[in-house]
């Protein structure tokens, strides 16, 4: 197993939409198993393969306490919804220390394939709702800073920009003192 790197907002990438899983084979079981190990050691509650370069509708969850109730979905879609709504705080991987309320379903209808490719139905509600709304809108090529005024979104993009500018600056100063030094 392999952690994999996480697209960052506002990569272009993010925003392209997936395609669904055709072969269910060895593969795909060893991209969900670096997939889980990525999100847990990120870490987070729920990854899309887009947000790691994989543009195939796979998402891994796990909500739980323990952190040992992983739930993948493959080819997910969402078959009913409720029609109360609810404001949940949301953050995403690819927008690391961005959170803001955004208003969903309380309830969910799912239907998706495990890695064997068999198919399954399942409801959700609260925590666990939110994450499979918040990962299949990744697999249509959305993130959830879209759901926010133009203005905060800019907001946002401007500050996640500067902080990588700022990245690369350390990181290039610290490769050349270490190239400075081998000499």
């Amino acid at each position: 197993m392999a952690r994999l790197p996480i697209l960052r907002y506002p990569d272009p990438r993010l925003l392209k939409p997936s395609s669904p899983v055709t072969r269910f084979d060895a593969d795909l079981k060893a991209l969900v198993q670096d997939m889980a190990q990525t999100m847990y050691e990120a870490p987070g509650v729920g990854l899309a393969a887009p947000q790691i370069n994989v543009h195939r509708q796979i998402v891994v969850i796990d909500v739980s306490e323990k952190r040992d109730e992983l739930r993948v979905f493959i080819n997910p879609e969402i078959i009913g919804a409720s029609e109360e709504k609810k404001r949940f705080e949301e953050g995403c991987l690819s927008l690391p220390g961005i959170y803001d309320e955004i208003e969903r379903p309380a309830q969910v209808r799912v239907r998706a394939f495990d890695t064997d490719g068999n198919s399954f139905e399942t409801d959700a509600e609260g925590l666990l709702a939110v994450c499979i709304q918040h990962e299949i809108d990744h697999l249509k090529g959305r993130v959830f800073v879209d759901y926010l005024s133009p203005m905060k979104r800019n907001r946002i993009k401007k500050k996640l920009l500067k902080e990588e500018r700022e990245q690369k600056k350390t990181t290039s100063g610290t490769k050349g003192q270490h190239q400075g030094k081998k000499r």
